[in-house]
């Protein structure tokens, strides 16, 4: 508390008194819920995504994909698992909901339910980026102490398809590295 106190002094930053909360054990911010165990999903985001009915248009996929990709760093190889609902957003292209788009809209309905708590960093000391790159996307996670900070992943750029595996693998540290 002293340090962001002494930091909003330093910047000429100033805070409402009457709008501060100190000591709160929790607080909802953005979507998240944070505490001493970490980031969690917001649990009102974890009912609406439960009760998510199976989209029947594009439009209903980007949104779908919006809300999703919005907690990405919970879910490891999201850009993998998304892949088949990505395609169906593409325009020039008719919308066939099939057994794979299906199936990739429950993987992530079920992954965000069940999501991981995120540690938060603890100082600046023991990070470590685990990475790997396949045929079809870029994953990398951040750990510190043995515990996840965040997932990372995206799809392959069409021209990244044709890379040889050692140019994959250094994109991927590339990629996680920029983030």
């Amino acid at each position: 508390l002293k340090t962001i106190l002494e930091l909003l002094k330093r910047e000429q930053l100033y805070a409402k008194f009457s709008k501060c909360d100190f000591w709160l054990e929790s607080i909802q911010f953005l979507g998240h819920v944070i505490d001493s165990e970490g980031v969690h999903v917001d649990p009102a985001k974890i009912a609406t995504i439960k009760n998510w009915a199976t989209p029947t248009t594009p439009t209903e996929v980007r949104q779908f994909l919006g809300l999703t990709g919005y907690y990405r760093r919970f879910i490891k190889g999201f850009s993998l698992i998304s892949k088949p609902l990505t395609k169906l957003t593409q325009k020039n292209k008719k919308f066939e909901w099939e057994t794979e788009s299906e199936q990739a809209f429950q993987t992530l309905k079920q992954k965000l339910c069940c999501s991981p708590i995120l540690a938060l960093p603890e100082g600046m000391d023991d990070f470590v980026v685990y990475c790997d790159a396949s045929l079809k996307c870029f994953g990398a996670v951040l750990m510190q102490r043995e515990k996840v900070i965040a997932y990372a992943s995206r799809q392959l750029r069409t021209l990244e398809e044709n890379y040889m595996t050692h140019d994959l693998e250094l994109g991927v540290v590339v990629f996680a590295l920029r983030l």
